[in-house]
């Protein structure tokens, strides 16, 4: 059987396409703290970094759209906070993060522990409108919890003097910034309703930033809020800040002020009434939105993840990856070759022409003065040999014995006559003396 046909053999390509959807839609957004190592920004404007700790690390990828609403500058080192979804590089079969969202670590660990514990309670019911108890009408004692010293406990008693005078109040004096506040909030809340003294019960404090107003935050005080048995308006901070005692609480007030014109008595009262009534009715808002925002999230992650955005920010990586690849190649590549030319330069330095022709004209010139001194040599020996020869032939020669008075007849064909016989009459004969020739007629 072939390995195409059979679905239950893999290609590399689409085992990397399949785990890559397996994550994205499987686990979804994560938020995840660590240290940002290997940054780097190339010229497309996406980010790519390596997120660690101490045993661990993880490759993540930041595009342009999303890091361009980062407010601060990341350098390697930072602790951020950020909010990505998984997913897999899958040319290279990378597993690595998306990122979009970072913050630095202080801020964003705080707005993340708010955002679980919220999800935490609100799924559990605390929020929900119907769990809530109603405020009184007309209440005849009211517990005020908050710190004996902060200007929202003189604002509170001041609008309660203002408004209805005759109007019982009970303080419940608590820290309520720090470490032990949040516990002896709820320790308070608690003795309030143990006492029972009070027809509703007033939580707050003045604002501050995230931090002063983290004790209002924790899952003690949301628990203690929810389980009184005394109506609990909560009253904590400025009108832009929420915590999560806002949700939990029977009311929410935007300030310690508005909280004392909640529940107390004047000739608005028909006023507050429509008040009371909007703000539930905006809580209720607030709350439906809420959930069809998480709803409308996601479906837009579910989306987003099908989104051909995706798919280029995908391929863009990969351009990233594969320009700087391309880049690197030409630079060795360049590189190379500049090796390779200076060998050959050095190779055709060592048999350039004019250094070999150099040196065969110095071989030309010893081999020149050896064989004029050859020739010398073998014409003084040849001329040494000649002189012995010539002596030796002097020796012997018929001129030396024409010297002593001898004579050579001869022909004038040059036959030497040695017979009578061989002339006859009137031939001409050559006779050879030892100074010169003779030329005679026979008669």
């Amino acid at each position: 059987m072939s390995s195409l046909s059979n679905p239950n053999i893999f290609t590399v390509s689409r085992l990397n396409a399949e785990v890559r959807l397996l994550l994205e839609n499987e686990m979804g957004i994560v938020w995840l703290l660590g240290e940002i190592s290997n940054f780097s920004a190339p010229v497309s404007g996406h980010w790519y970094l390596t997120l660690k700790d101490s045993r661990a690390q993880v490759k993540c990828a930041m595009f342009r759209g999303n890091n361009r609403q980062v407010t601060f500058e990341p350098q390697n080192g930072h602790q951020v906070l950020v909010k990505a979804r998984l997913s897999l590089y899958e040319p290279r079969g990378d597993y690595q993060l998306i990122i979009e969202s970072m913050q630095p670590e202080g801020d964003g660990m705080l707005q993340q522990q708010f955002e679980q514990l919220k999800l935490k309670l609100a799924s559990e019911g605390l929020f929900a409108q119907s769990s809530k108890l109603p405020l009184p009408e007309h209440p005849k004692c009211v517990g005020i919890i908050t710190s004996k010293t902060g200007a929202a406990l003189f604002d509170i008693l001041n609008v309660l003097k203002r408004r209805d005078p005759s109007l019982e109040v009970i303080i419940y004096p608590t820290v309520v910034q720090g470490e032990e506040a949040a516990i002896q909030i709820a320790q308070t809340i608690g003795c309030a309703n143990s006492r029972n003294e009070c027809d509703v019960l007033i939580l707050g404090r003045g604002g501050g930033s995230l931090e002063d107003l983290w004790c209002f935050n924790h899952e003690i005080v949301a628990r203690t809020i929810a389980a009184s048995q005394i109506p609990i308006i909560s009253a904590v901070g400025h009108e832009i800040d929420v915590t999560i005692s806002d949700f939990v609480a029977d009311m929410r007030a935007a300030t310690p002020s508005a909280a004392a014109e909640l529940v107390s008595r004047d000739n608005s009262h028909k006023l507050q009434t429509f008040n009371t009534i909007e703000s539930r009715l905006k809580r209720a808002f607030s709350h439906y939105i809420n959930v069809h925002k998480q709803m409308t999230t996601t479906l837009a992650h579910r989306l987003q993840r099908q989104h051909p955005n995706n798919q280029l920010q995908r391929q863009s990586q990969q351009l990233d990856e594969l320009s700087t690849r391309l880049q690197r190649s030409i630079t060795l590549y360049i590189k190379a070759q500049r090796q390779d030319i200076s060998q050959h330069y050095y190779k055709l330095q060592l048999h350039t022409p004019s250094r070999h022709i150099s040196g065969q004209r110095s071989k030309l010139e010893r081999l020149e003065q050896k064989l004029i001194d050859s020739m010398e040599r073998h014409l003084l020996k040849a001329r040494h040999q000649l002189c012995l020869a010539g002596e030796k032939l002097d020796t012997v020669s018929p001129l030396a014995t024409l010297k002593r008075g001898y004579s050579i007849t001869q022909t004038t064909s040059g036959q030497v006559i040695t017979r009578t016989k061989d002339v006859k009459s009137g031939d001409t004969i050559v006779t050879r003396l030892g100074d010169g020739d003779i030329h005679s007629t026979v008669a």
